[in-house]
């Protein structure tokens, strides 16, 4: 084992939402079923894109992670997996859950705390949002034996609020976007306190050196393509020279759905962790590990809420016009009145419409950030998305206003 004192954070977020079918208005009050589309060659069956997406991602880069753990005793990374991911998983890629589990056997991965279902929750109702955390928490006890203690939130949406709130409730760790504006002169290549928290640390994304991977990978276009492993070597030690820690923060999906096979990006990846570790200097972090590797150089302040997401990193990927506004108005508004029907089928459903997914499917920017969205989307068009969702909501408040008439409400 190295003695190294520079590193790289790897962090890697593993999520698929239950997406929404072509759910007619004709339909309400007729079928409740939302989310699972019969027809199988339809981009919004459920099943189809996780499959889809566990043969081009999940097992190979788990895979290739196991390989990786098992040729470099430096080599450790962590991961945030959405409860609506493991969900899936269980149900149709009990293998994926397996390989997950032999990761985290290895004792060289961590698994982050996070809301199960990838939801908004903590800008609309702070109750949510710490049922879905130990909800969260619960589940990947049950799943892997172990217990959180870093929190990343949904998008990567943070600001100061958040961090005291993670901080009171005994995280050591919180993620967020080192973005220019708020670091100014600083580096996010180092370990930082929130502003007005006691025992919490943050770690800030690299988002130049994430993105390289993340985003600009395959893109011909790029100057620097194709991107060599010695190149990013190259990049990666440059960028500890005067500091300790490089945090790479990306989707897992990275790896094999957005940037194909066919890129090269496994090899590559394979290749840098070999470069990268060839140096006795340089080490991998989980995020516990960083931070109790390093101390605090000082203190970070975010009051508004910054995510990782769009030129803007701010919640208009999310929030950004009038429709997705009031259909997370509506969604929340329902809230209490849902929950006080202990119809444990009609709370799952509340809570699957919670996934951030669905209001980013709705989202009208167009240009560069534009191009990103409907990559991502399975509709049409964000008026689609809304049509659809707001059906949906529809026949949430049948449902609702049937178990009050039939005396199901309760409390």
């Amino acid at each position: 084992m190295s003695q190294a004192t520079r590193g790289i954070t790897l962090y890697l977020h593993v999520h698929q939402p239950l997406r929404v079918r072509d759910y007619s208005v004709f339909e309400t009050a007729n079928d409740h079923n939302y989310f699972n589309e019969p027809d199988t060659l339809s981009e919004r069956n459920n099943k189809n894109v996780f499959d889809k997406v566990a043969n081009k991602s999940y097992r190979p880069m788990n895979a290739l992670l196991e390989k990786l753990l098992t040729v470099h005793e430096d080599f450790k990374l962590s991961l945030s997996i959405s409860g609506t991911f493991l969900e899936q998983a269980e149900m149709w890629a009990p293998d994926v859950i397996e390989s997950f589990q032999r990761l985290v056997n290895t004792g060289r991965v961590e698994i982050l705390s996070e809301t199960y279902y990838h939801s908004l929750a903590f800008f609309y109702s702070r109750t949510e949002f710490e049922a879905q955390v130990e909800a969260h928490k619960t589940k990947i006890r049950e799943l892997f034996g172990v217990d959180t203690r870093v929190f990343r939130n949904t998008e990567l949406a943070y600001n100061d609020s958040l961090a005291r709130w993670a901080d009171e409730y005994g995280f050591k760790g919180i993620l967020a976007e080192g973005w220019d504006p708020i670091l100014d002169w600083r580096s996010p290549n180092f370990v930082y306190q929130p502003e007005g928290t006691n025992n919490i640390a943050l770690l800030l994304k690299n988002y130049k050196l994430s993105d390289d991977l993340a985003f600009r990978f395959s893109n011909k276009e790029w100057q620097e393509w194709p991107l060599t492993a010695d190149t990013y070597t190259e990049w990666t030690n440059a960028a500890v020279h005067n500091a300790k820690v490089i945090n790479l923060f990306m989707d897992y999906e990275t790896f094999g759905e957005h940037q194909w096979e066919d890129t090269g990006i496994f090899t590559f990846f394979e290749a840098f962790v070999g470069r990268w570790l060839s140096n006795p200097e340089n080490t991998f972090y989980t995020v516990s590990d960083a931070i109790d590797a390093h101390q605090p150089v000082g203190t970070i302040s975010m009051p508004s809420t910054v995510t990782w997401a769009d030129s803007e990193r701010d919640l208009t990927a999310w929030l950004g016009n009038s429709m997705q506004q009031e259909a997370m108005r509506y969604l929340y508004a329902l809230e209490a009145d849902i929950l006080r029907t202990n119809d444990l089928e009609l709370i799952a459903d509340w809570r699957k419409l919670q996934t951030s997914d669905h209001a980013y499917y709705m989202c009208t920017k167009w240009f560069t950030d534009g191009d990103v969205h409907a990559y991502f989307s399975p509709y049409e068009s964000p008026y689609d998305a809304f049509l659809y969702y707001m059906n949906v909501i529809r026949d949430l408040r049948w449902r609702l206003h049937e178990t009050h008439r039939t005396g199901g409400l309760r409390g």
